[in-house]
């Protein structure tokens, strides 16, 4: 979703905490103009108080720092009326932004957050054609366009911030009883499915980050991302709306992922691969391309996802990926102590900086497998990072919701919330 160009509308401010959870509401009307404040803190406690503590098992590692920068993040991301403010691009907001705040708040049991952020979405993300709604999916990027007016610029889609989303939904349905979150999700699914996939070789449904019109560029080629992979979502999806045949996107996602991977020398996943249908073969884009093929920001998120999938239902194709794929980055952090942000296909890193988000993904992959690399990281790159409630700088949104989901224990998801039919 980083590469994709796209913008949205705003409510009201309300307060964070006027919303009830136990009334979901999707049809309050925008206005034009967006306020950019900080939201309440809840029943008067400031942002260094863990007023959320409570939320999380006592057992729960970093629990005090999960549950403060959670509040930081409310305080300092998530406007009044449930925007999430991107202050790194120009104060938008988008799809991703709206769904990773709705993952973590039914993590972290925050229900009000959720219907705020969520609502905020419903009432301003709509794709619209002739003044008409299309479907149920978000467009993908909101803010100000060159007339200086607020509203979605771009009504495509980008998938990730739309199964990121279901998957929220499809959970507190389960956490907090609501049927009308289920509901949304099957209607969101529907169109997912239809708009989001197309056949690849041998038949098989393949997941594409957005619209059809924008990433099938030719008759014989898809590109794709493998970071918006997410078969643990697959598998979820699959329990809720079994009209669809989400468990071949399970098995095509790891098929991309494996293949894909084989296009650097050293075995890591890319941010953008192309696939040509008629002959299967995996190829790197233009080095012209708006999207490119490296290991990059975007691709980070597929050592979290398949984490997910390994934790969440035991998959040995995860386990196996993750075992494989990271190698050369262990190998890398053994001789230097660092990994560099972005590394070409043939291994040759293109930065000499360092990211936050690398290192909280990559956590979440070793935790399991590698623990003693994972423990080197935390304290070596990632703690070391952390200052009362943010991670990096202050205005790092996709460090803040990198680092958090990397650092909080899949296991906090309940198997209850995650295999009911």
């Amino acid at each position: 979703m980083r590469h994709l160009a796209i913008l949205a509308t705003i409510v009201s401010p309300i307060s964070l905490y006027a919303c009830d959870a136990s009334l979901p509401i999707f049809n309050s009307q925008p206005t034009t103009n967006p306020v950019i404040t900080a939201t309440p803190s809840v029943n008067g406690q400031n942002q260094n108080t863990p007023v959320f503590l409570t939320k999380l098992p006592p057992s729960t590692p970093n629990r005090e720092l999960l549950a403060v920068s959670w509040e930081s993040y409310r305080q300092s991301f998530i406007q009044s009326d449930g925007r999430v403010i991107d202050y790194e691009a120009s104060d938008r907001s988008t799809s991703e932004g709206q769904a990773y705040a709705m993952l973590r708040a039914v993590m972290i049991d925050d229900p009000q957050t959720f219907a705020l952020t969520l609502n905020w979405a419903e009432n301003n993300l709509q794709r619209q054609e002739n003044g008409k709604q299309t479907d149920s999916l978000w467009a993908w990027k909101w803010g100000q366009d060159a007339n200086g007016k607020w509203g979605a610029i771009d009504h495509n889609f980008a998938s990730d911030g739309d199964i990121d989303a279901i998957v929220a939904l499809i959970l507190a349905s389960r956490r907090w009883h609501q049927k009308e979150y289920l509901q949304l999700a099957k209607t969101k699914l529907q169109d997912l499915w239809n708009l989001s996939t197309a056949l690849g070789p041998e038949g098989k449904p393949y997941l594409l980050p957005g619209p059809k019109s924008a990433f099938i560029p030719n008759s014989s080629t898809l590109h794709l991302n493998p970071s918006y992979l997410a078969p643990y979502a697959f598998r979820i999806f699959a329990q809720v709306d079994p009209e669809r045949d989400w468990l071949k996107l399970v098995d095509s996602s790891y098929q991309i992922l494996e293949k894909s991977s084989q296009l650097s020398q050293v075995n890591l996943p890319s941010d953008w691969v192309a696939l040509n249908i008629k002959t299967g073969k995996y190829q790197a884009l233009s080095p012209n391309s708006k999207i490119q093929t490296l290991y990059s920001f975007d691709a980070y998120r597929v050592w979290w996802r398949l984490a997910l999938d390994a934790q969440w239902f035991n998959a040995k194709p995860a386990q196996r990926y993750l075992q494989t794929a990271t190698q050369y980055l262990e190998k890398q952090w053994q001789e230097k102590s660092k990994l560099p942000a972005r590394i070409d296909l043939t291994g040759k890193a293109l930065v000499d900086y360092e990211a936050t988000s690398q290192y909280t993904m990559l956590y979440a992959a070793w935790i399991s497998i590698k623990p003693q690399l994972a423990k080197e990281i935390l304290e070596q790159k990632i703690l070391p990072k952390y200052n009362q409630g943010i991670w990096d700088d202050k205005s790092a949104y996709y460090t803040q919701n990198l680092a958090w989901l990397g650092l909080i224990p899949p296991t906090i998801v309940s198997q209850n919330l995650l295999n009911q039919n």
